[in-house]
């Protein structure tokens, strides 16, 4: 369920998403650098779990005796923001760049790296209901990248944002 839209600074949304995964990128020995990002209207928190959806992942699809690297860019162009996560790792083939947005779809055995498949597949809802898009490229042995576009100025309610273009109702229990 959405939440209404407000400005969001993606600098602060990320690096609270960075401290959440300070444990996990300790343990990765991981290097995250981070440019400049925009200010947009969103959704707080779907844009906080979209940004902790790929950044996690980056970490987890990491290649064996190479260290991570992660790196988040972005800027607005036009009125479009556009988010680049890219990293270093296991990467992917191309044929998959639309597979993975997939609920459920793994490229790997689900023994081989922890998750339950519907990171990417929440990230593009996320993306969607911002107006926006998220696309995929990798190598593989080589890493992948991740680019949302985003309006930087979207107006949404919460309901409009469910399809109904109404408020939810509220529901009375008693008298």
């Amino acid at each position: 369920h959405g939440r209404p839209f407000g400005r969001v600074d993606l600098n602060q949304v990320t690096h609270d998403v960075l401290q959440d995964l300070e444990l996990s990128i300790s343990r990765a020995g991981a290097a995250v650098r981070v440019g400049q990002l925009p200010t947009i209207n969103a959704d707080a928190l779907q844009m906080r779990q979209l940004l902790q959806n790929l950044i996690s992942n980056a970490l987890k699809f990491c290649r064996e005796g190479v260290t991570p690297e992660v790196t988040v860019d972005g800027a607005a162009v036009a009125g479009v923001a556009r988010i680049v996560v890219r990293d270093n790792g296991i990467g992917f083939e191309p044929q998959y760049n639309e597979r993975i947005f997939r609920v459920f779809e793994r490229l790997h055995g689900r023994g081989q790296y922890p998750g339950t498949g519907i990171g990417l597949a929440l990230c593009r809802k996320i993306a969607e209901r911002h107006g926006g898009s998220v696309t995929a490229d990798g190598v593989p042995g080589v890493g992948a990248s991740f680019t949302v576009a985003l309006p930087v100025d979207l107006e949404c309610e919460v309901g409009a944002a469910e399809g109904n273009g109404h408020r939810p109702q509220e529901t009375h229990v008693g008298a």
